[in-house]
């Protein structure tokens, strides 16, 4: 039996994303939810957090569950659920439990397990291109905002904020199940017709495919985990903050520093698609390398630049180093850990990425609360960054064999 088409399967895994990643337009709904109903600013943004902190566990039981049943039958459910929890979202009003229960908890829910779906289908049909098809896919979620942005702004003026989410969540539903469709593993032993793995690429991958009990007893997989909460913390500091922090530095208004916010959060998804790209050229572990000493520069400079249009292109590449991880770690877990049980593995990586969505925002928070400034915390950002340089250096390919 033919195999499907493989790009049609990654344009499925795309669509899904960006279907997701709308999460990250979440800020256009709260100044409308605020003045609505009442709810502070951290109330509502608390939501957010909720949905990211779920996303990541969730993420894990979606890897675990593909290996017994499938893609298809983990990206439906997340269709779902995520479809769900958005239209739920509609009956929230006066009620701040049910916001966290349906866009918090319930979404969360979808995203995570419709998250790691792509991401652990694609690696095993592009053994090849594995940086850049992981980064394409996450890149779509990265990119889900610059489409849902707009259209719920124009949504939320004429038909109030509630409502929006109904249509919303209905929308979502439908285009993210015909995504699922689509999700599907290669045929056991699949190789892209004429490819083979060069020198560089085997030097840099495991010798067998490992179970997620295995990988938890390398030290390999804990280093992965912290170059991914140590980069993602970086930039979800700064995303946390970006239009204050523009506006504390350049003195611009609020109307502009949101205009800035806009170009750089571009650089989100852009970067998931460069650094993984970058990677299958120069391996993972040199592009965690250069995103780490980029880092350290951007942030130890960020507090002196008052110049907009500077601090718009410095914030772009900070953004394009965040989800540069998020666009490199799923083909360097399946590096170094193999891609059958990529699913499991990764999914319960990204963990990281729930301890950051909290660690991250709240401790610029207090720093700006307790130094009156933002230039001490990204200081100290960039002292970390620094450090954090050390891992991917020392970090290599896990070498057992298996036994027996």
């Amino acid at each position: 039996m033919k195999a499907p088409n493989r790009w049609v399967i990654a344009i499925a895994g795309v669509l899904l994303q960006i279907v997701l990643g709308a999460v990250y337009a979440w800020s256009v709904f709260r100044i409308p939810l605020s003045k609505q109903f009442g709810w502070s600013i951290s109330q509502v943004t608390l939501t957010f957090t909720i949905s990211i902190f779920v996303l990541g566990f969730a993420a894990f039981f979606g890897g675990l569950w593909m290996n017994r049943k499938g893609p298809r039958v983990v990206a439906l459910t997340a269709a779902t659920l995520y479809g769900l929890g958005v239209f739920l979202t509609s009956f929230s009003a006066n009620k701040l439990w049910w916001l966290y229960l349906s866009y918090g908890f319930i979404g969360g829910l979808g995203l995570g397990l419709g998250y790691i779906v792509p991401v652990a289908v694609l690696v095993k049909w592009f053994p090849d291109r594995r940086g850049l098809i992981t980064g394409i896919a996450v890149g779509g979620f990265g990119g889900g905002a610059l489409i849902t942005a707009p259209v719920a702004t124009r949504l939320i003026q004429s038909v109030g904020v509630l409502p929006t989410f109904a249509y919303l969540g209905v929308a979502y539903f439908i285009i993210a199940i015909i995504a699922a469709l689509f999700m599907q593993n290669p045929p056991e032993g699949f190789v892209p017709e004429g490819w083979a793995p060069s020198a560089k690429q085997t030097s840099e991958r495991a010798g067998h495919d490992y179970f997620l009990s295995e990988a938890l007893k390398t030290w390999q997989w804990w280093v992965l985990w912290f170059i991914l909460f140590l980069n993602t913390t970086a930039g979800i500091s700064v995303i946390s903050q970006e239009a204050p922090i523009f506006q504390e530095l350049t003195k611009v208004a609020a109307v502009v520093a949101g205009g800035m916010v806009g170009i750089a959060s571009m650089g989100n998804a852009a970067g998931r698609v460069f650094w993984a790209w970058l990677s299958d050229l120069i391996t993972r572990r040199a592009t965690f390398v250069v995103m780490f000493i980029v880092q350290v520069l951007l942030f130890w400079l960020l507090p002196s630049i008052a110049v907009p249009s500077m601090m718009t292109t410095i914030t772009f590449v900070i953004l394009m180093c965040y989800g540069g991880g998020f666009g490199t770690m799923p083909a360097f877990t399946a590096d170094y850990f193999g891609p059958k049980n990529v699913g499991a593995i990764y999914g319960l990586m990204l963990t990281a990425w729930s301890f950051a969505s909290v660690f991250g925002p709240l401790y610029i928070a207090r720093m700006r609360e307790t130094t009156g400034n933002y230039a001490t915390a990204l200081h100290v950002i960039a002292g970390v960054m620094a450090l954090s340089i050390l891992l991917p250096i020392i970090v290599r390919p896990p070498r057992r064999e298996r036994s027996g």
